[in-house]
């Protein structure tokens, strides 16, 4: 910042960058027709109902919500400037004030009144060179794929399916399967007006997933890209298009209906058929074998190995033309049981922010006790030592996915000294992400010497 003015309030600040624009105040994504391309958005809390709007915003500001929610999340793999949690932006800023979002100022992301100067630093990315530890993306927008791809790195570890539902189809899934047995009338008119060419409904799923998926995947190949299956909660899912008549009402759906329980259930197994085959057209019809398949939250062994004969029964067939299925390891019972997990799949990803909040027991959407999440904390660093060691021994392939590798030295260092295979990092974090592993390998090499 090269100039200071009155600070109206201050929250969580995502990154290292700097926006100004008009404020405009959305209480629900249907307001999103008042967001201009580059005015800032301010609101409550927000969902993937909110990604479209996201993306064109110059900043994001919420009252509620952590370094882990959705909006943190989304607004750091789309580049957009973010400040989290600030508890009061809705009511302290005015609808069409002129502000500046500053998150170069530390942890603490501030809210400046009106237009204020600021000066950018540039990096040669020709001057970085890639790290023994493999560095890969966290990816969601396959809009930016072969912009991203030019830039150093070792492919994706992580491609978020559920953005590619969200912005692109916006249709549940079961809404196109059971497009016959659809009882609100808006619903089938939307579905009706955005799937006219396509005379089978569900082919409209397949091909817009295929093809985004495709993009990603031919932006980085031959390098690896690894596609997780869809992991939206039940709420998520349920504000899709035609998707309230198909979801259960959850009390906490963070930790219900979500993952690899969903597959195999009679309430979705269906869409995730649709899910499966758009995989398959992009591995064995476009030839992009580079694509390899992640499920989340997968609780148990068995689970585990109900989806892999599932994905068999859909076309996806573990070993046939080179594909290869990974679980995240994001719950304990994972680490607990990481060598029977191995037997399962083919690799493990690590996802910091679930693994926190269940070791924690807290919810890391909650800006109430955002002060408590913290993936330094000893029994997950202890966990996360754990799960490499058991990988390593198993022979199993590992990576982690996740903000910390960026935000701390020390996290970064403790990841490459347990002998991780891999760190993938949202855009925004991908330099400081490689000086990080960097000066831990050096650091290693140095003790050894």
């Amino acid at each position: 910042m090269k100039e200071k003015s009155t600070v109206i309030t201050t929250g969580i600040g995502l990154g290292s960058k700097i926006a100004t624009g008009k404020a405009r105040i959305l209480h629900n994504p249907e307001e999103a027709d008042r967001l201009r391309e580059g005015e800032v958005l301010v609101t409550g809390i927000t969902n993937p109902d909110w990604d479209p709007i996201m993306k064109r915003s110059a900043a994001v500001i919420t009252d509620k919500g952590g370094r882990t929610s959705h909006a943190a999340i989304v607004a750091r793999e789309l580049g957009v400037v973010a400040v989290v949690g600030t508890g009061n932006s809705t009511e302290l800023i005015m609808d069409g004030q002129t502000v500046t979002v500053s998150c170069a100022e530390g942890k603490t992301g501030k809210i400046y009144e009106g237009e204020l100067k600021w000066e950018e630093h540039a990096f040669d990315t020709r001057e970085l060179h890639l790290p023994k530890t493999e560095v890969m993306f966290i990816l969601a927008d396959p809009d930016r794929a072969f912009q991203y791809s030019f830039l150093p790195n070792n492919g994706v570890g992580l491609m978020r399916m559920e953005f590619v539902v969200s912005n692109t189809i916006q249709i549940h899934p079961m809404a196109l399967v059971k497009y016959d047995e659809l009882t609100d009338p808006e619903a089938l008119r939307i579905i009706d007006d955005i799937t006219r060419q396509y005379p089978r409904k569900t082919d409209y799923f397949i091909d817009h997933l295929a093809q985004s998926v495709a993009t990603v995947a031919a932006a980085f190949y031959p390098k690896d890209v690894i596609v997780r299956m869809s992991d939206f909660k039940s709420n998520e899912y349920a504000n899709l298009i035609g998707g309230k008549q198909f979801e259960p009402a959850e009390e906490n759906p963070m930790i219900g209906f979500r993952g690899a329980s969903r597959y195999y259930s009679p309430l979705y197994s269906e869409g995730f058929r649709l899910e499966c085959e758009a995989m398959k057209r992009v591995r064995d019809k476009m030839g992009l074998t580079n694509v390899k398949l992640m499920i989340p939250f997968c609780r148990t062994v068995e689970e585990g190995r109900k989806v892999i004969r599932l994905m068999k029964e859909f076309g996806l067939e573990q070993g046939k033309n080179g594909l290869e299925i990974y679980t995240m390891i994001e719950i304990p019972s994972n680490v607990i049981l990481a060598d029977e997990f191995a037997t399962v799949f083919d690799g493990f990803s690590i996802g910091s922010n679930d693994l926190t909040q269940l070791t924690l027991g807290l919810d890391r959407d909650s800006s109430l006790v955002s002060d408590l999440f913290d993936e330094n904390n000893e029994a997950v660093i202890k966990l996360l030592q754990q799960v490499i060691r058991s990988a390593r021994k198993s022979g199993t392939k590992i990576g982690l996915c996740g903000q910390a590798p960026s935000d701390h030295e020390n996290f970064a260092r403790i990841l490459v000294e347990a002998g991780i295979d891999s760190i993938s990092f949202n855009p925004d974090a991908l330099v400081k992400g490689i000086q990080n592993i960097q000066s831990a390998e050096k650091n290693i090499k140095s003790l050894s010497v």
